[in-house]
């Protein structure tokens, strides 16, 4: 504790310096933990969006995604119905979702476009949340009556053919023995995903209706939804004792657009932490050695009385720590401002590429996260104090003590 005492002291000897090391100390702090925290936000932003879009786990044939079909349902899934059931058995499942994948022309009687359609159970909107963006109309009903059916459109396909809901379209696809199909649907909403491309082509119908039109009772896939994305692993684990000649994928193998974004933000943020890392070690290191050269005539004194090189290093290490605590301090409580600012505020990102609208700028507060950063800033304050140090106590003591 005395000693602790005297390394306050001594950087209280030099107020201006000893603030200004404070100083950058808490603003790389703060770059930090909000950086980091962005990229918390966004890794289980990411995350979230597609265990939502994808399932938690995907129920395939096996080859279904490292092949192509030859036709339609090449590779279904038989008797869906009955395999549902089953899964729903098992007490960590919370929904079971089939969907069944297709594509076409579709046309309003004068224009015609290429489509790609998933046929899905009301209860998809449930179960992923509000994944889609209503602008006209409404939602799929849960009502399946296959001599009306239903349709949903992206909204760039529906200005295109010109369709409002309560139009009528027509849906041509190839079924699954070779021959030609055509349905009428009614049209029951219009809807906007933030992905221009799939806003041309993108439709939902029902599931019944897309196995109407292939003239199969297959479903392309099973998704599968747990109550907890840590527990993939085991629900996984699970289900491949209850269904071993089928073929069960994670959402994080199919989430590539997560997988591409994690490895960017990594090595941005990786860089960025070398970056600063080399910022406090240069203020550091001339601050420090700034005072060691100024207190060489004292280093030498109390050389000159018995202190050990230890002893005199291990003070300088000390001050390093005090001001390398009292930064971490300060960046982390601003960061925890600047976090919950945000939250007050509402402040919109723009677009990320590929999709047309923003969303709401968010940073995580991680104890976490700040624990790591302080001891990583502490780690290099001891380091830089060191090499400060030693070049000073090293010094003759004759030397030390005419030192100007």
């Amino acid at each position: 504790m005395r000693r602790l005492k005297v390394a306050v002291l001594n950087l209280l000897r030099n107020r201006r310096r000893s603030f200004l090391a404070v100083a950058i100390i808490s603003i790389v702090v703060t770059a930090l933990m909000t950086s980091g925290g962005f990229g918390l936000f966004t890794y289980q932003s990411l995350k979230e969006s597609a265990a939502r879009s994808e399932g938690h786990l995907v129920l395939t044939q096996p080859g279904y995604f490292s092949s192509d079909e030859d036709f339609p349902l090449q590779l279904g899934l038989d008797n869906a119905n009955k395999l549902r059931r089953d899964l729903l058995v098992e007490e960590n499942v919370k929904a079971v979702q089939p969907r069944v994948y297709l594509q076409g022309l579709i046309s309003n009687g004068d224009k015609s476009s290429i489509f790609l359609g998933q046929g899905i159970l009301p209860s998809e909107f449930r179960v992923k949340g509000p994944f889609l963006n209503v602008t006209e109309g409404s939602i799929l009903s849960n009502r399946e009556d296959i001599s009306d059916p239903e349709i949903m459109l992206g909204k760039d396909l529906a200005r295109n053919l010109n369709v409002r809901p309560g139009d009528y379209i027509t849906l041509m696809s190839s079924t699954v023995h070779g021959a030609l199909n055509a349905i009428d649907f009614k049209v029951r909403g219009v809807f906007g995903t933030g992905v221009p491309d799939m806003d041309k082509r993108q439709v939902y119908i029902s599931v019944q209706a897309a196995q109407f039109l292939l003239d199969s009772d297959r479903v392309s896939t099973m998704a599968i939804y747990g109550y907890s994305l840590d527990k993939t692993s085991s629900l996984q684990e699970r289900l491949r004792e209850l269904v071993p000649e089928l073929e069960i994928t994670t959402w994080e193998d199919r989430a590539f657009f997560y997988q591409g974004v994690k490895s960017l933000y990594d090595r941005i943020f990786g860089l960025m932490g070398i970056i600063m890392a080399l910022v406090i070690f240069v203020s550091l290191f001339n601050t420090l050695a700034m005072s060691v050269t100024e207190r060489t005539r004292e280093i030498g004194t109390l050389s000159a009385l018995g202190a050990s090189k230890v002893e005199l290093i291990t003070g300088f290490i000390l001050e390093a720590l005090v001001l390398a605590v009292v930064g971490s301090l300060a960046g982390v409580i601003l960061a925890g401002l600047i976090s919950a600012g945000l939250m007050m505020f509402d402040i919109t990102m723009p677009p990320p590429p590929g999709k047309t609208t923003g969303y709401p700028l968010t940073v995580y507060f991680s104890i976490n996260l700040a624990w790591m950063i302080s001891v990583a800033i502490a780690a290099i304050c001891v380091f830089s104090s060191f090499l400060a140090a030693r070049k000073g106590v090293n010094k003759p003591i004759t030397e030390a003590l005419v030192h100007v």
